[in-house]
């Protein structure tokens, strides 16, 4: 009987503890248009369970670029980051894009760079990694239990790049697969100049034919931006109108900063376009002047002396650009009455970079004036300056590449990827209105 009762314990030692399920992480689709949004789901995980989850990528240069937040599991050891609400990290709430949006330069890369792809061609690849506990940015995190990687594609298959030498402009147009003919859209950046492709590439994905236009800074272009003829963009919009995939019979344009600026002036004088939309841009002409045949906007200027640097050396120049209300500045006003066609104008009401909310107001008052009501405003509280297509990662400061220096572009990294993503289906909407 002792013999019996001494051997019991040596049984229950031996027994094997129940098996635990491995954690897994499924993200769907694992390749899929970088504008669209993707589900995560974690699952194997014990009822309860802190995990931090981290996305992590790398530019076209090697820079690396990650995010975290964190989670606890549910009832059921699961996870889903379209219900389930971040405790911590990078971000709070329920947010299935967080992790994509809130990307920034790893601790041991060079502050204020954007994650934004230099060439469509390739997809951006980011690592979903799942990791035991609650590690807060920048510290080691714990073992990780799960991880997959996504492909994040700007281009669809069967859109064609066609890299543009027709007469003075210079581009890539991209067309969307199929016979056609596709609403036609001219895209422009700011003054960061070169060519910036990624934006075109998603619009051909959703079935325009969308020219990616520089205007300085690329090939043979001038290198500065220190004047501008209206006739470049003119043969652009042309060539665009006229292109046997193109619906026509006018053709659109949507800008950035200076490229907003462009687009209202293009809209302005350029019969061959009808639909402009604006982002964070100024209802005058600025920096550079800007001419057309014997006529001459001149450019408003920014006054440095207005500048302010805080501790950390990041520039804000908010105050800096001159007043366009100021009567000494009325010829640099671009004369948007004028316009046939129709405005969209996006604005954040934290872009730091200038005032474009109050430039906002300044083209709608001038357009009421003159008993127009050809416009649509999108204001959104929170966000920036740089209002890009959806998931592209918010960069409250980015290194400025004129002057070399960081500059503050403003906005709260969650209200502005919410306005990303509510602007761009809106932008789909208004340009397909009105270019059919």
């Amino acid at each position: 009987m002792w013999r019996a009762l001494a051997a019991a314990p040596a049984r229950v030692l031996l027994r094997a503890p129940p098996a635990r399920r491995a954690a897994s992480l499924a993200v769907s689709p694992a390749a899929g248009p970088a504008d669209e949004r993707v589900e995560t789901r974690v699952a194997g995980l014990s009822p309860g369970q802190p995990v931090t989850l981290r996305a992590v990528a790398a530019d076209d240069r090697g820079c690396l670029f990650q995010s975290c937040a964190h989670y606890r599991a549910d009832s059921r050891g699961e996870l889903h980051l379209g219900t389930d609400a971040s405790h911590g990290g990078d971000y709070t709430g329920v947010e299935p894009m967080g992790l994509f949006w809130s990307l920034a330069p790893a601790g041991m890369e060079k502050p204020y760079q954007r994650l934004v792809p230099r060439s469509t061609g390739a997809p951006m690849k980011v690592e979903v990694l799942v990791h035991e506990g609650h590690s807060p940015p920048g510290a080691m995190p714990g073992p990780v239990v799960a991880k997959a990687e996504v492909q994040r594609l700007f281009t669809a298959a069967g859109v064609r790049r066609i890299r543009l030498k027709e007469g003075v402009v210079r581009g890539s147009l991209f067309l969307p697969p199929g016979d056609g003919p596709f609403p036609g859209v001219i895209d422009m950046y700011g003054d960061e100049g070169g060519l910036i492709e990624f934006r075109s590439s998603l619009l051909a994905t959703h079935g325009f034919a969308a020219l990616s236009l520089p205007y300085f800074d690329f090939e043979d272009l001038p290198r500065v931006m220190k004047e501008l003829k209206l006739e470049y963009f003119e043969e652009a919009a042309r060539f665009l109108q006229r292109h046997p995939k193109v619906k026509g019979p006018g053709v659109g344009v949507i800008g950035t900063g200076k490229g907003a600026e462009l687009a209202l002036s293009m809209i302005t004088f350029l019969p061959e376009v009808v639909a402009a939309v604006s982002i964070s841009g100024c209802s005058s002409n600025t920096v550079a002047d800007l001419h057309y045949g014997e006529m001459t906007l001149p450019g408003l200027r920014f006054d440095m002396n207005k500048v302010s640097v805080s501790d950390t050396g990041v520039f804000d120049i908010f105050e800096a650009l001159d007043d366009p209300t100021n009567p000494a500045n009325s010829p640099c006003v671009i004369p948007i009455e004028k316009a046939e066609g129709h405005f969209l104008l996006v604005v954040g009401e934290d872009d730091r970079m200038w005032k474009s909310s109050f430039y906002a107001e300044l083209a709608i008052r001038r357009l009421r004036q003159h008993g127009k009501e050809n416009f649509e405003l999108l204001s959104y509280p929170g966000a920036g300056h740089r209002i890009d297509p959806p998931s592209t990662p918010f960069c409250q400061v980015a290194m400025d590449r004129v002057l070399g220096v960081p500059v503050l572009g403003g906005g709260e990294s969650k209200a502005h990827a919410h306005a990303q993503e509510h602007s761009w289906g809106k932008i789909q909407e208004f340009l397909h209105l009105h270019l059919g």
